[in-house]
C-alpha cells in the first residue's frame, strides 16, 4: 500500500495549469514556483518534518505542495482563496494516502493553531500582498510552531533579517527577531516563477525563541516599535512623544540615549524600553 509520498504519476505542473487555464491572478498576489528542483530544496532545508502538521498558505497548482506531500510530515493542509486550484490539488489529495487536505478560504480568516494539532509549521511561497500580515499574526503566538518557513519579496524578507542601522531595520525587525531566530536560507530570482514577478524573491526561516516570563505582551511592544519607527528620521524623545508626555526620562532609566534613533536602538533595547513603560 503506498504511503502517500510517491508523486511520480502525476502529470507535470505547466501541464496541469494549461489543462486547466489556470492563469495567475495579480488581484491575488499570485506568481507560481513549479520547479520541483526548487521546491524541493525549500522543503529540505526547512528541517526535518517527520510527524509534523504542515500548513501551507496559497498553494495555487502545487508545486510546493507535492515536495511537501513528499516530505514525512504526518499531514499537510492546504489553504486556498481561490476555487480554480480545487480540480488541479485534487489529484495531490488523492496520491496523499489521506495524508493532505485542502480548505477553501482566505488564509488572513483562518488561524493554523485551530486548523492542526502541534506540532506544527508553516511552509508557504506566500501572496505577495498578504505576506506580511499574515506574518504578523503568526509571530503573535510563534511558541505554537515549531517553524515556519515563509517566501517573500525580497525586500520584505530583507526586512525581517535586518540588523541595526541598515536601512532595511525597522518594525518588522523588531518584532520578528524579538519573539524568533530569523535567518534567510536564500534567494530566489524572479525567473524561477511564472509569471516572473517584477522583483526577486526570498526565502525565510523562523522558529521560536526562549522568552523569559517577564517579557512584554506582544500589543505593548508593538504599540511602542511602531511609534518609535513611525517619523523614524526623529530622535526618539521626539518620536515617542505620541505615546508619552515625556520621553526622556524613561529613555535614561534604560540607558537610550533621548538623542538616538529607533534604527540605532537593538532588539534587547526595544525590550527593556517596552518593560519599563507602562501604558495607560
Amino acid at each position: 500500500m503506498s504511503d502517500g509520498r510517491d508523486l511520480s504519476h502525476l502529470p507535470p505542473l505547466r501541464d496541469v495549469i494549461a489543462t486547466h487555464e489556470l492563469a495567475a491572478k495579480k488581484a491575488f498576489g499570485q506568481h507560481f514556483l513549479l520547479d520541483l528542483n526548487v521546491t524541493r530544496r525549500i522543503v529540505r532545508e526547512a528541517g526535518d518534518f517527520t510527524g509534523v502538521n504542515i500548513v501551507e498558505v496559497g498553494p495555487g497548482p502545487g508545486g510546493l505542495t507535492r515536495a511537501l506531500v513528499e516530505s514525512p510530515a504526518a499531514s499537510i493542509t492546504a489553504v486556498e482563496r481561490d476555487p480554480r486550484f480545487a480540480v488541479a490539488l485534487a489529484d495531490i489529495v488523492a496520491a496523499s494516502a489521506g495524508r493532505m487536505r485542502l480548505i477553501e478560504a482566505d488564509a488572513l480568516t483562518v488561524d493554523p493553531v485551530d486548523l492542526v494539532p502541534a506540532p506544527r509549521a508553516v511552509v508557504s511561497n506566500l501572496p505577495y500582498n498578504v505576506g506580511t500580515p499574515l506574518l504578523i499574526g503568526w509571530l503573535k503566538q510563534i511558541g505554537e510552531y515549531r517553524s515556519l518557513t515563509l517566501m517573500f519579496q525580497k525586500e520584505v524578507a530583507d526586512r525581517i533579517v535586518a540588523g541595526t542601522r541598515t536601512p532595511a531595520y525597522g518594525r518588522l525587525a523588531v518584532m520578528a527577531q524579538w519573539v524568533a531566530h530569523c535567518r534567510n536560507l536564500y534567494d530566489l530570482p524572479a525567473r524561477a516563477f511564472t509569471p516572473p514577478p517584477k522583483v526577486d524573491s526570498a526565502v525565510v526561516h523562523l522558529t521560536p525563541r526562549e522568552r523569559p516570563a517577564d517579557d512584554p505582551d506582544f500589543a505593548t511592544m508593538e504599540t511602542l516599535v511602531a511609534a518609535a519607527f513611525g517619523q523614524r528620521r526623529k530622535m526618539l524623545r521626539a518620536s515617542l512623544k505620541s505615546l508619552m508626555k515625556e520621553p526622556e526620562p524613561l529613555l535614561l532609566s534604560v540607558g537610550i540615549p533621548p538623542t538616538a534613533r529607533a534604527e540605532e536602538i537593538d532588539v534587547a533595547g526595544f525590550v527593556a524600553l517596552a518593560k519599563a513603560w507602562k501604558p495607560k
